[in-house]
């Protein structure tokens, strides 16, 4: 017997069925403070379907997505996909991003690393340059503000005379119009580490949605942009990041930050400062990995022929950490991520389980990357089927229903044809959709994915399969911020609403439906339920005994 040997449930002896989990993406139930909340998509949107299955499911359950319950710090940090994927594939929380650079910097264990003294002994010539590019927030989904200012100030201990930030707006995990707001805050240390003699400043940006930080083959344009204007210093130019940022909102009244146009820093006679050249050292300091490895292998790769790079520097290049574990990218990088191995469905197919991973492309990597424990192959393609819809290129407040039918249509047929024991499907809309804080196209986008969801009930009632639904984290049920203190709607200057357009601290629902499912209960002796808790549940659903390290399902039989 293997170590990947799963022994038999001796109580329950699987589904007789195919069984289907189902992830509402950004979809939570939002229980705040806020009287007459006006904003609550999930509320306000048509959904007998979701409405009915919270009211009569056999088993319903609300489940932490944010916080230590995903590997986050602390509890007022928001889950996203990417947690939470991780955790509800691994069946264990593993402390991720945020919290291992956060401790590496504390601890100066980053500082000491191979790849940091590499990266400094590079640009120890006369000229040359450290390059630090990412998104400028504290919204620690994908980087935090906290981080670059550390590496910042170490780098002028560290004796760097030349340092240039390539900021990227954010405006999607934070409020949607505070990125000037942080370039000061970034400007008051880089004004520090001039003041003993460092050459640093801002020489390129542009919002996170417009350049760079494209995902899953998605829109290499964005990267293509994004290398221009960083790279070549390629694009409209300012004298400051400043001027940059007050001239394009002025320029494209109600544009959000993560929308913002490029632009490139000039000195006063119209050269770009910080262009990246031969012998300059990269770092990417997003912690996160999908938005991080198609400019990763902009610079690393030799066969890249996404788009026509021209001059491509030689430099020495760093992610803040290992964005894809599988394909070894970046080969460089400052902080080692989570270890997460023993992932739920690596268990099945040595155990013989069938399995189907379908989602459109803005979340495919989601439903096998991520759930995968940040490995993109597959364990045993014999054993496993992935299903990719192309997502359209087209801002997803404009196209609401994004992809879902034809995500609901792939698993409407799979379960028809019954060669899968267990299938997953990632229902994108609600999180796409929710981060545009566009309220109108939000509940448009919960109709859709409530109309998908009764499409799939009923091929679940057709085939006499078992359908787990659960979300990876909040988003669609607050559209409008509130503040945590008065529990009251946040206002800005000039007294309008503030949009939300970041994920939530809500918890998600969980509901076990279709056959079977009047068998059981919640378990007792899960006190605290979260996403980490549903791998041992698929486990139990499907026969097995879970590994004594997972933690413990959220049902037990009834009997």
């Amino acid at each position: 017997m293997d170590q990947f040997t799963l022994a038999r449930n001796p109580v329950y002896p699987g589904v007789s069925g195919p069984l289907l989990l189902v992830i509402l993406d950004g979809v939570g139930l939002y229980r705040g403070r806020a009287e007459g909340y006006p904003a609550n998509a999930v509320d306000l949107a048509n959904t007998p379907v979701l409405d009915r299955l919270i009211k009569t499911a056999p088993v319903r359950l609300e489940l932490a997505a944010h916080g230590p319950a995903v590997g986050m710090p602390g509890a007022d940090d928001m889950g996203n996909s990417e947690v939470g994927h991780n955790a509800i594939g691994a069946g264990r929380v593993f402390a991720q991003g945020a919290k291992l650079v956060a401790d590496a910097i504390a601890s100066g264990a980053m500082f000491r690393s191979e790849a940091w003294l590499e990266l400094v002994e590079q640009v120890s010539r006369p000229g040359a340059t450290y390059h630090l590019i990412g998104l400028l927030s504290d919204g620690n989904v994908h980087s935090h503000i906290d981080h670059l200012e550390a590496m910042v100030r170490r780098l002028a201990r560290d004796g760097v005379r030349r340092i240039r930030i390539h900021a990227l707006a954010d405006g999607r995990d934070v409020d949607p119009v505070t990125f000037d707001r942080y370039l000061e805050r970034l400007e008051a240390v880089l004004g520090e580490v001039r003041a003993v003699g460092c050459d640093a400043a801002v020489a390129s940006g542009g919002g996170r949605m417009t350049i760079t930080m494209d995902r899953y083959n998605a829109n290499w344009e964005m990267v293509r942009r994004g290398w221009e204007t960083h790279v070549h210093g390629a694009g409209r130019g300012f004298l400051s990041a400043g001027e940059a940022v007050a001239t394009l909102r002025r320029e494209n009244p109600g544009v959000i930050d993560q929308d913002l146009p490029p632009f490139v820093v000039h000195d006063p006679d119209g050269r770009p400062i910080g262009t990246i050249e031969d012998g300059d050292s990269v770092v990417f300091f997003n912690f996160r990995g999908d938005r991080a490895i198609e400019i990763s292998l902009a610079f690393t790769s030799d066969e890249l022929d996404r788009f026509d790079r021209g001059r491509r520097p030689e430099v020495r290049y760093a992610g803040m950490m290992e964005y894809d574990g599988d394909l070894k990218v970046p080969a460089r990088y400052l902080v080692a991520p989570p270890a997460i191995e023993r992932t739920v469905s690596e268990y099945l197919v040595h155990n013989g389980v069938t399995q189907l991973a379908t989602a459109e492309t803005q979340k495919f990597g989601h439903v096998t990357y991520f759930w995968n424990g940040n490995n993109s192959g597959k364990f045993d393609p014999a054993l496993e089927d992935w299903i990719e819809v192309p997502s359209d290129v087209i801002p997803f407040e404009k196209a609401p229903a994004m992809k879902a039918r034809e995500v609901c249509a792939v698993v409407e047929t799979a379960l028809a044809e019954g060669r899968h024991r267990f299938l997953r499907v990632n229902f994108a809309n609600g999180d796409m959709v929710g981060h545009t804080g566009v309220l109108e196209a939000a509940i448009e986008a919960m109709e859709v994915v409530d109309e998908c969801l009764g499409r799939i009930e009923r091929a679940v009632a057709r085939t006499g399969s078992t359908m787990i639904v659960t979300a990876d984290h909040g988003n669609l049920d607050m559209m409008l911020e509130v503040d945590s203190k008065t529990g009251k709607i946040k206002l800005d200057r000039d007294g309008a609403p503030v949009v939300k357009t970041s994920h939530t601290l809500s918890p998600v629902p969980w509901l076990l439906v279709g056959r079977d499912a009047e068998l059981f209960r919640p378990n007792p002796d899960v006190e605290r339920p979260g996403l980490g808790n549903i791998a041992a549940t698929l486990l139990l659903l499907l026969g097995f005994e879970a590994p004594p390290d997972y933690l413990p399902p959220l049902v037990v039989p009834a009997g």
